[in-house]
């Protein structure tokens, strides 16, 4: 593996006398940071993914279109996994539903159908990973939050504001809903009942009247222990007397005394006597930035200089701080609120990297020591090592003979992206840190191009596709993504590309606001901006006291090269069997396996290719006595049931922000609503419900809620979707507990239940999600029959899918039905069915067709590939949409440059 490219730097003294930079062998302190961070990068390389999809967002019943780019150092494919998964994420934190694919030549392409029932309207929360990647944190795992909007079965449109007032004891918010039908026609004097829930309980409710606007006024007052940081709102509008809807939206309540600001000193420290730039960011209660401008004072109130923020919060300024004094930053933020923040605390004695990063070509260093630092250090050895990723491209060293010393180091030494500047002691210990962004705008240079500059509906498309590195084509992997911007309208600032993702998100802590802003039509303020946010944000990848102290990451999952399953082949007795005969079919197929187990009964079937959804069959049978033989497999490795790290990215008023697509959605789709209308009358049978066993009767339905068992659709596991969607209840330590009195303090835990037979945490993980038909949360037991009898609070009730009454059986029968422990039957997670992207061709554009042509997303190709022999032209028919289309290309070619570039023409 490729490591080591760190140039051997002259250092240069602001005195202008020339030092030489040593080699890596003369000096066992930088040979000991380098080898120590090889070794990192040698045994824990690090994985990167990156999806592109056609749209930013979508309606019920699309299909979402992505192609995954899963790159290592340098953004090379990579060599590690050839799997790659994605998960789907609701707004309630489920599971929805994962995605498996297999990656060659560091690329994968699929597809999810937004199917009605299983997906509805709201915030969905993508990420994507290898199973390398789960030994590291999941910031690293590529995510997105995608919109879904639902225009087929949509009957009330709403829009929703509202404003919050707080002081120490109460809460008020006040909100204001906007209700239009599924036409946009002003819903008015509707009677509205509504209830908001937080931390699963009801803390407010009402009932009110719309205007003659439409408009719906409601004051929430929760108590003061019930205050809202995290809530729903719902409510309830009788557009007809017999039909009721039903609409949620999030409540997530911040106030002005929410903003919040940090102070970043280049290099990591305030020291005095040096003149420091001192970056900031600014946020509002959301986590979204929020601008600003004030003036630092010190503790005698002396004013030395003002400030403003320049992009989304962010900023920097420069002052000179002085030992033995404070200083404050007085502040007023532009929704009119003023607020003072300390300044980090000043160190007497220490030393700084300051960068800038105003050359294209160079990287300007100065290293600044103060007065007591530089007395304390004279003469002493300094190292400087700067990263991109986790590979060292330029090391150096140097004495400290001045307070000031001044280096160039080279650009073209790193590929585009962050690089880390790290200045260390004569010991070895790091002592300032600055990011630097090495901006390459040349690095690939990706062109399309149509025959015309104007096209007709339906007319054919030819689009010419060149990528070249300086004058020579390149070979690259691409995909492209043709839509009607009438449709499908985009922030191009707010979208996550493949510029933003691989060379900047993936590297940095937190959430980064607007991340194509700093590639989408790049200028010198921009690249200003940027350079702030190396300032404010923090880097994740890894810390040089943890490497040179031999904390390494510990490595628990290898890399998947290809698809898998393993585990042991035991007697009756658990004893492992060695050498022992297993098969593997699929079956209906020609899938055939056959291995041996180790010495130690561990079985492995590699390299297996099964569509997702097939059923497995690992036999024993073959062996002396092979009926008495188990064969037990090993588990899946998953990632944690997370939350959207980064929710300020959701959308709250989807109705309208994507109007302008919903309603062409609403056409598209019309033929599946006139299906849907189609009502067939009939007996309906009884449901299971807590009411059929004597011991739950006294239950009360009034005081509890149903969860239905289709929601359940698309999870992996009951006892995981129960933690996230048991409205009342929270889950610790394997047990449920009814969330107002865990709050309070009480730890009694609930009782559950399975077809009215008491289990616990570890029975209820047995049941599979496919056979429940419905679970009944029960925060309060009127009676107290369940309580005393139990000594439990609350009663958790699954209700399992009656099995049809059929005929008697023999013993011979029944014994059949018993599994056997040699033959295992399973469904493991396979590859995800391909699907090619459908779009009709209009032999004659002048031709009459029977259907309107609504597509959005006009073309979608992600198995675009250049050679170096030259361009490629590729083809396709518009659609009926008039107006601009936006073709946009994402890639990387065989050298690692990632490329991106956005083409419009006009329809008319």
């Amino acid at each position: 593996m490729r490591f080591i490219k760190f140039a051997i730097a002259l250092i240069i003294l602001s005195t202008s006398l020339q030092l030489s930079a040593l080699a890596q062998q003369d000096s066992i302190v930088l040979d000991n940071i380098l080898k120590k961070t090889k070794k990192v990068n040698d045994e824990r390389p690090i994985e990167k993914v990156y999806l592109h999809f056609d749209k930013p967002y979508y309606s019920v019943a699309d299909t979402m279109w992505f192609k995954a780019y899963l790159t290592m150092e340098q953004n090379l494919p990579s060599l590690l996994s050839k799997i790659v998964y994605v998960d789907l994420m609701n707004s309630k934190d489920s599971l929805i539903q994962t995605i498996k694919l297999p990656v060659v030549g560091g690329v994968a392409a699929g597809y999810v159908p937004l199917s009605p029932g299983t997906y509805q309207q709201g915030n969905y929360y993508v990420k994507a990973y290898t199973i390398w990647m789960l030994n590291f944190s999941d910031d690293y795992f590529f995510s997105k939050t995608i919109p879904i909007g639902e225009a087929i079965e949509k009957q009330v449109n709403t829009l929703l504001s509202y404003k919050t007032t707080e002081t120490d004891k109460t809460q008020v918010i006040d909100a204001v809903i906007q209700f239009k039908n599924r036409d946009n026609a002003i819903q008015a004097n509707k009677t509205v009942n509504w209830r908001v829930l937080s931390n699963y309980d009801v803390v407010a409710k009402g009932k009110g009247t719309t205007d003659q606007n439409g408009f719906l006024r409601i004051k929430i007052d929760p108590r003061k222990s019930d205050k809202i940081k995290n809530g729903e709102l719902i409510t309830d509008i009788n557009i007809t007397e017999k039909e009721i809807v039903t609409s949620t939206f999030k409540l997530k309540p911040t106030t002005p005394a929410a903003n919040d600001v940090q102070f970043f000193p280049e290099g990591g420290e305030l020291i005095a006597g040096i003149a420091s730039r001192i970056g900031f960011k600014a946020i509002n209660g959301n986590g979204a930035g929020i601008d600003l401008k004030g003036s630092v004072v010190d503790n005698s109130g002396t004013k030395l200089t003002d400030f403003s923020s320049s992009h989304l919060g962010m900023g920097a300024f420069y002052m000179n701080a002085e030992a033995g004094k404070t200083y404050k930053a007085n502040l007023t933020f532009n929704d009119g609120t003023t607020k003072s923040f300390d300044l980090p605390k000043i160190l007497e004695s220490g030393i700084v990297a300051q960068v800038n990063n105003t050359d294209s070509l160079l990287f300007n260093l100065k290293i600044v020591a103060n007065d007591a630092y530089f007395e304390a250090n004279k003469n002493k050895n300094l190292f400087i090592v700067a990263t991109n990723g986790t590979m060292v491209y330029y090391a150096a060293k140097t004495k400290l003979n001045n307070q000031v010393t001044a280096a160039k180091i080279p650009k073209d030494k790193f590929p585009a992206g962050i690089v880390q500047i790290t200045l260390f002691s004569e010991t070895g210990e790091p002592v300032s840190e600055r990011l630097a962004f090495n901006y390459q705008p040349n690095a690939i240079k990706l062109s399309l191009k149509t025959d015309l500059a104007t096209y007709k509906p339906r007319q054919k498309v030819k689009l010419a596709v060149t990528a070249k590195n300086a004058a020579q084509f390149a070979d690259g992997n691409f995909s492209i993504a043709v839509t009607d911007e009438q449709k499908v309208p985009v922030d191009e600032n707010s979208e996550i590309t493949i510029l933003s993702s691989l060379l900047l998100t993936s590297d940095l802590k937190g959430y980064i606001e607007k991340p194509n802003y700093y590639f989408n039509k790049t200028s010198a303020k921009k690249l200003a901006d940027l350079d702030v946010l190396m300032l404010t944000q923090g880097f994740r990848r890894y810390a040089y006291k943890e490497i040179l102290a031999g904390k390494f990451p510990p490595v628990t999952f290898l890399p998947e090269q290809s698809m898998a399953l393993t585990g042991t082949l035991r007697d009756r007795t658990g004893m492992p069997v060695r050498k022992g005969n297993l098969r593997l079919t699929v079956p209906g197929t020609r899938i055939g396996v056959e291995t041996i187990t180790s010495p130690s009964g561990i079985f492995a079937f590699q390299n297996l290719n099964f569509p997702d959804s097939s059923e497995v069959v690992i036999s024993a049978k073959y062996n002396p006595n092979g009926n008495n033989l188990m064969v037990l497999l090993d588990g899946q490795p998953s990632p944690q049931l997370s939350k959207n790290p980064y929710p300020a990215q959701e959308v709250t008023n989807i109705d309208s922000t994507l109007s302008a697509y919903l309603n062409n959605s609403k056409r598209q789709y019309s033929y599946l609503r006139q299906l849907k209308e189609v009502k067939i009358e009939g007996a309906k049978a009884k449901r299971p419900s807590h009411s059929d066993y004597p011991a739950l009767s006294g239950l009360s339905s009034i005081s509890g809620t149903v969860i239905e068992g289709d929601r359940f659709n698309g999870c992996n596991m009951l006892t995981m979707c129960l933690q996230t969607m048991a409205t009342g209840l929270i889950f610790y330590e394997n047990n449920f507990y009814v969330n107002r009195d865990y709050q309070q303090g009480s730890r009694v835990p609930v009782q559950i239940f399975l077809n009215g037979m008491p289990i616990d945490y570890f029975g209820l993980a047995s049941v599979q999600s496919s056979e429940v038909e419905n679970v009944e949360v029960f925060t309060k037991d009127e009676l107290g029959t369940v309580n005393r009898m139990y000594n439990t609070n609350g009663v958790l009730v699954i209700n399992t899918k009656k099995i049809p009454k059929g005929t008697k059986m023999s013993m011979e029968e029944f014994k059949k039905l018993i599994p056997d422990p040699s033959v295992l039957k399973i469904k493991p997670k396979g590859y995800s069915k391909q699907r090619e992207f459908y779009a009709p061709k209009y032999v004659n554009a002048a031709a009459t067709y029977n259907f309107n042509d609504l597509r959005s997303t006009i073309y979608w190709n992600p198995k675009v590939i250049t050679t170096a022999e030259g361009g490629l032209s590729l083809e396709y028919y518009n659609a009926d949409g008039k107006g601009t289309y936006k073709a946009v290309i994402e890639g990387v070619d065989k050298n690692g440059n990632i490329g991106r570039f956005v083409y419009r023409y006009t329809v008319k």
